[in-house]
């Protein structure tokens, strides 16, 4: 996502680098770079014209000027103003702690509101909540059954609609089930259109007046743009939006829906869908996104999205063979069985600060994994535990049961005795934890 804002940002900065000193007019210059980067991204120029306005106003003065890396600053300012122009800050969902929450989706047709309302309900069973989904798009009996075989992969109840009745009716009738059943948040997913007209609008007025939702999210193609913007803008007008949730943003190059919907509708961005599993869905925090578009990593999210996925029983059992010395082959497996689960190795090594931008002209080749899971599982238990015994020919055998070639094995193998030189000279006596240990 914003891979283009990214990559022409990024030229600006080396650009005004390149000066060494910084002078006024240096500044005006790069900004009319950044206004252009910006604009080719899609963002609205409304929005474009206001922060170009913000960050020269705060640029061109001597605490820039006359500092020792004036292009650093330079880029700290564009920074927080990003993370302004995106909201400030993570804009957590409205929940009761003692009453049934209930959460309307809304948006236009093919925007992803189904896969979103199970993707949020997956977010909130991590969360301790038991949710209940219901979808009231009775014009489209295929959307309530898409709804009801995303539930069942989530092991999530899915009411049952009676297509016969209102979806305002329906709605009335899954709060008084998710009451007497003891869920404590209900998801209605509301029928799409692929144009915004007065019966639609109709409809969602109908829904929201009868339910009183907490949170009224709407749901948007961030690939859409300002179509995005625009759209939002009219829900909005309709119903009172409380917030948006931007799908597919991980095939997003530009990024200008994320960049301008909530200056302009004033609504934050609650959530950002960000692949096609039913767990990829992440709480939006603006300060983060803002340091990945300027190639400083998201170091944050990194350490989180690692955390979902490590057993803290099996990374304390490691961290113990680890200062005996003991770190095995097979305990090499499972870490990098554990980073294949985390995303592609290109978006990961993207959340390390100073890396994004190296990485966009480098080839990450996703298939490495696969080739050492495999070389590996050739193995023998015994040579997984004592490397040392892999000679010439338990290197044939193990290439050719891997489906690999000798130098293939070879170079893991150099790998992995790099990875044991180099924790032998860590000092862990010193109350240094290890935690999960990630190869990179």
């Amino acid at each position: 996502m914003f891979e283009s804002l990214s990559d022409k940002l990024d030229g600006v900065f080396r650009k005004l680098k390149g000066y060494g000193k910084l002078s006024e007019n240096n500044i005006k210059d790069g900004l009319k770079d950044v206004r252009l980067a910006l604009l080719e991204a899609d963002v609205h120029y409304k929005v474009v014209k206001k922060f170009i306005e913000q960050v020269k106003n705060k640029a061109v003065g001597e605490e820039v000027l006359k500092t020792l890396t004036p292009t650093q600053q330079l880029i700290k300012i564009v920074d927080q103003e990003l993370t302004e122009l995106m909201g400030a800050s993570n804009q957590g969902l409205n929940l009761s702690n003692n009453a049934l929450t209930v959460i309307m989706l809304a948006g236009l047709q093919g925007a992803g509101k189904t896969t979103t309302a199970a993707k949020l309900a997956s977010f909130l069973r991590k969360e301790k909540k038991t949710p209940l989904l219901i979808s009231v798009d009775i014009y489209r009996p295929a959307a309530i059954d898409q709804l009801k075989k995303v539930g069942a992969e989530l092991n999530v109840p899915v009411f049952d609609t009676d297509i016969s009745i209102k979806p305002e009716k329906n709605c009335i009738n899954a709060i008084s089930f998710a009451k007497k059943e003891g869920f404590d948040t209900l998801i209605i997913d509301t029928a799409g259109r692929m144009h915004i007209d007065e019966k639609m609008m109709q409809e969602l007025v109908d829904i929201k007046k009868n339910t009183s939702p907490l949170e009224t999210l709407f749901v948007a193609d961030a690939m859409t743009g300002q179509d995005a913007v625009n759209s939002a803008l009219s829900f909005d007008k309709a119903i009172d939006i409380s917030g948006i949730i931007l799908t597919k943003m991980d095939g997003d190059a530009k990024g200008g829906a994320a960049l301008s919907i909530k200056s302009i509708t004033g609504k934050p961005i609650k959530f950002i869908g960000v692949g096609e599993k039913l767990s990829d869905i992440k709480p939006f925090y603006p300060d983060r996104m803002a340091q990945r578009i300027l190639g400083m990593g998201d170091t944050l999210s990194l350490i989180e999205r690692a955390q979902e996925l490590v057993d803290q029983k099996k990374a304390v059992a490691l961290e113990k063979k680890i200062k005996k010395n003991n770190f095995t082959l097979e305990d090499f497996k499972e870490q990098l069985l554990t980073i294949r689960k985390m995303g592609s190795l290109k978006d990961i090594m993207g959340m390390i600060p100073g890396v994004g931008n190296k990485l966009k002209n480098v080839n990450v080749d996703e298939n490495e994994f696969v080739r050492i899971e495999a070389i590996i599982n050739s193995m023998t238990f015994y040579e997984r535990e004592n490397h040392s015994i892999i000679k010439a020919k338990r290197k044939i055998r193990i290439a050719k049961g891997s489906g690999t070639k000798v130098q293939d094995v070879n170079k893991l193998l150099n790998n992995y005795n790099q990875m044991l030189k180099m924790m032998k000279k860590i000092n862990l006596k010193k109350g240094k934890k290890m935690g999960s240990f990630l190869p990179f």
